[in-house]
This record gives C-alpha cells, sequence and structure tokens, in this order.
C-alpha cells in the first residue's frame, strides 16, 4: 500500500476553513476589476465599488465549491503525455521561469536566451516523470508579445501539458488561435485542454486586474486556471504559518468563487506557493522546512475540497549546483509527495527561482524517482510473501539464486538510480569520482545530442510562427 503523511488532522482542516470564510466575509478581497467585482455583486457579494473590496458570504463560496469540476485531464501535443486530475502519483512542473541560467559549457551565471528554453524543453521532456511545463522568461523576446511567443513554442519544442500566465486579455485571441492550430478545431480546444493558466493573487487578498480580466475571458473556452497564492508569512503574510495558511487559502477560495460565479464548471486547481522570510535579510524563501510545511497543508486544504492540486516544492535558495540544493530540493519535495500532491512545480530551479540549468532538471528527476518510490510503499500483496524460499533457504544460506530473487531484481520493487554511484570505493576511483553532477551533465549532453522526439508538423509550426509575427505587429 502506499506510504503517506499527514500535516493537518480533519478538524485543522475544518478550522483552517472555518478561517478562511471569516477572512472572505469579513475582511473581503480587493478585485481592481469592474468586471469581476459586477460578476460579485450580481451573485450575492457585499462589494464597495470606492474600495473595490468585495466580501464574500459562506454561501458564495460553498456554491463554488459545488460546481468545481473534482477531476478532469490535463491533455498534452502528444495524448500518450495526458495527465488526469486528481493523480495516484505526483507528476512534476518544469519550472522555467528563471530569468538566469548557467551556461552548460562554461559554467557562467547569465541571462536565460531562446535557446535555452529549447533546450530546457527538451531535456525535461526525457524525464520520466516530467508532466507540465511552464513559459521561460526570455529578456530577447519582445515585451508586448513574450508570453504569446513563449507558449506558443512550447508547443513546438514539448510533447507535454504547457501552463503559463497571461498579461491581459489581448493575449487570449492569439492563445486560442494557437490551440486550435495545434488540435484542428474550437471543440478540439475546450475537450482535450492541453493548456492551463497559473492565477496568483496578490498578497495581502489582491485581484490584479488586467490578469484577472484575461482570464474571465479564457474560461470561455473551457481552458484550466491553477490558483496559485504566494503569501509570505512575516512579509506579505502573517508571522505564523497557521494564519498565513488560512490568508493563502482564503486568497484560493476568492480566485474560486470568483471564476465559478462567471462560469460554473470551470476547472479549478487548488494550488499553492506560500513562501516565509528570511529576517537577517528579508528575502522571500523557498527552500526552507517552513516553505514546504505550508505547501503540504495547502495541498490537504485542496484534497479537503476534493480539488486537484498543485504545489510549489523541489526548490532551493542555493546559487549553484551542490549539497545543499539537494538537501533543500529533497526536504521540498519528500513531504509533498508523501501528502498525495497531484503536481509538484519547481524542477530545474535554482536561486529562489531565479535560475534554470539543464543540470538540475536531471538531478530533480532522480529526486522525484527516489521519493516516488518511497510513496509507493510496501507491497504487502500475497504475492510478495516468500516465506516458501525462507523455507527452502533455511538457516545461514542465502536468497541470490531463488528464483523470485532473480526475478525481484528487475522489478520496480528495488528501485535503480539514474545518477546516484553504487559502486565500491575503488570501482568509484577508476570512474574518475563522479558525482550525480556529473552524470547529469552527461545525461544532458545525450538528450541535446538526439532528434526531438514527436517533432511538430512543418504545417502546424508554419501556422504557430505566423500568429506569433502577428503579436508582435499587432500588439506593439
Amino acid at each position: 500500500m502506499q506510504t503517506t503523511s499527514r500535516f493537518l488532522s480533519p478538524e485543522e482542516q475544518r478550522t483552517i476553513h472555518g478561517d478562511s470564510l471569516k477572512i472572505l466575509s469579513e475582511v473581503g478581497a480587493l478585485y481592481h476589476s469592474d468586471r469581476a467585482l459586477k460578476i460579485l455583486a450580481n451573485n450575492g457579494a457585499d462589494v464597495d465599488q470606492a474600495s473595490k473590496i468585495a466580501k464574500l458570504p459562506a454561501e458564495m463560496v460553498a456554491q463554488a465549491l459545488k460546481t468545481a469540476p473534482k477531476s478532469f485531464v490535463l491533455g498534452a501535443r502528444v495524448a500518450e503525455n495526458d495527465f488526469a486530475l486528481p493523480s495516484t502519483y505526483s507528476g512534476y512542473v518544469l519550472d522555467n521561469g528563471g530569468i538566469f541560467t548557467r551556461d552548460f559549457n562554461t559554467g557562467e551565471r547569465r541571462n536565460a536566451n531562446f535557446q535555452d528554453h529549447m533546450d530546457f524543453l527538451k531535456v525535461f521532456d526525457e524525464m520520466k516523470l516530467a508532466s507540465v511545463v511552464w513559459g521561460t522568461s526570455i529578456h530577447e523576446l519582445p515585451t508586448h508579445s513574450a508570453g504569446i511567443r513563449t507558449d506558443l513554442t512550447s508547443f513546438i519544442y514539448s510533447s507535454l501539458h504547457i501552463q503559463d500566465e497571461l498579461s491581459g486579455p489581448e493575449e487570449v485571441p492569439y492563445i486560442i488561435e494557437g490551440l486550435e492550430a495545434n488540435l484542428g478545431s474550437a471543440e478540439a480546444v475546450k475537450e482535450r485542454k492541453i493548456y492551463s493558466v497559473v492565477y496568483c493573487t496578490l498578497a495581502p487578498l489582491v485581484h490584479e486586474g488586467h490578469m484577472c480580466d484575461a482570464y474571465l475571458d479564457l474560461i470561455e473556452y473551457e481552458q484550466p486556471i491553477c490558483l496559485f497564492p504566494m503569501p509570505c508569512s512575516g512579509s506579505t503574510g502573517p508571522a505564523s504559518l497557521y494564519s498565513n495558511i488560512a490568508q493563502g487559502n482564503a486568497e484560493a477560495l476568492s480566485a474560486l468563487v470568483l471564476f465559478q460565479m462567471a462560469r460554473p464548471g470551470c476547472p479549478i486547481i487548488f494550488g499553492d506557493a506560500s513562501g516565509s522570510t528570511d529576517f537577517a535579510s528579508g528575502n522571500f524563501l523557498e527552500g526552507s522546512p517552513e516553505m514546504v510545511l505550508q505547501t503540504a497543508a495547502r495541498g490537504e486544504m485542496a484534497r479537503f475540497y476534493g480539488l486537484p492540486n498543485e504545489q510549489a516544492g523541489c526548490l532551493t535558495d542555493a546559487k549553484e549546483h551542490g549539497s545543499q540544493a539537494v538537501l533543500e530540493k529533497m526536504i521540498t519535495t519528500l513531504p509533498l509527495a508523501m501528502s498525495g500532491a497531484d503536481l509538484i512545480q519547481g524542477p530545474g530551479a535554482l536561486e529562489t527561482s531565479n535560475m534554470m540549468t539543464l543540470e538540475q532538471i536531471v538531478v530533480d528527476d532522480e529526486i522525484a524517482c527516489f521519493c516516488k518510490r518511497i510513496r509507493d510503499g510496501i507491497d504487502m500483496s500475497e504475492a510478495k510473501n516468500y516465506f516458501e524460499d525462507i523455507k527452502e533457504v533455511k538457516p545461514n544460506g542465502h536468497f541470490l539464486s531463488q528464483p523470485n530473487t532473480i526475478s525481484a531484481c528487475r522489478s520496480d520493487e528495488f528501485m535503480l538510480p539514474a545518477l546516484c554511484d553504487r559502486n565500491n570505493y575503488e570501482q568509484w576511483i577508476e570512474l574518475g569520482r563522479p558525482d550525480i553532477y556529473d552524470r547529469a551533465r552527461e545525461r544532458v549532453r545525450e538528450i541535446l545530442a538526439a532528434p526531438q522526439k514527436n517533432p511538430l508538423s512543418d504545417n502546424v509550426i508554419g501556422t504557430l510562427e505566423d500568429i506569433m509575427r502577428r503579436a508582435d505587429e499587432e500588439l506593439e
């Protein structure tokens, strides 16, 4: 049976829910969108037009939770990579948001460019637990059309589900046109759901107007929205994990209510990226125990509501490859996997998500596979009862030649790592003392030298490139 862990008791989950309802009904949330305020007012919210604050009664929240779908599939350009929610294991989301990278050949820290974007996608496509791709911050793209270019090129270079942010409603028609080019029809866009968006509230309790309006347009096409509050305990959130969790939960519910009131049945992923503050510097921290305690708790709140979830994890504040990165990434991954997160966002990132590197993508997949093996637990079925082997071997024997042993060594019961060294000392010395990053670099070289898997047709690529050129010209 699967191994699980719990961070909030059922009673504590009910407490967080009650506190969130109190925040929404007595404090409310600020919506910088007249369109949103009108929708909320028409559905029973107490709206103050002067302050743009809407107070949401518990009944509205209950109704929104009732209409939000409890399961759906995140489609991928290649159907075999579709990811069903909820999931029986944790899938991983390529962070891809860092504006910096370490050059694969020189090790130089520099701005990420378009070639890096293509390489990140190609490498991640080969990872065992890769499920979803975020867009990349590319400084050399035109600012007014960068998001559209990032998303549409992601469909060219990745076979996975694409997830990104939209900054304004003017981007929506180009994205939809690109989805139709990939899938062939408007109906297929709604049905396959190969694209979704991340909706970040601004802590504390603020909804940005342009993004809000963009997503109100997008949900007409039934594309999923991942609600991703990021309150930082001690700065943009209260200096207690308990209250910061409640605030982040209230922020997510305030978005859930809006989108369900606008379009009941809109697919929602209940996400979280709550951080903590380094009180010595004021910095936002991602690789801390407090970060994962909060994100794991918010994942449990998603399951309390019966909603799919996506949590920030596999993260680090380390500035380079090495022990700190591996330590922090493991402690921010394992608890989420053990608590049943559907999706974990973070692979590839360093430097508090400001940097992406190719080697880290591969190392993070190894971490993910270790965590999955632990979550998969112990198979206690009768088929695994090897009493007869024990009886046959008798005291002082060995099991190496037993048929069950020979079968087991080729099974999933005993994980075979891709990067970790299990040779003896002499063998390790003879191999040149490799560490996991040395082997990760070898794997990156292999992937980059190979042809792209599942390439798009030249016809579809041409259509997407035309859409991107028009966005460059028309949105300038």
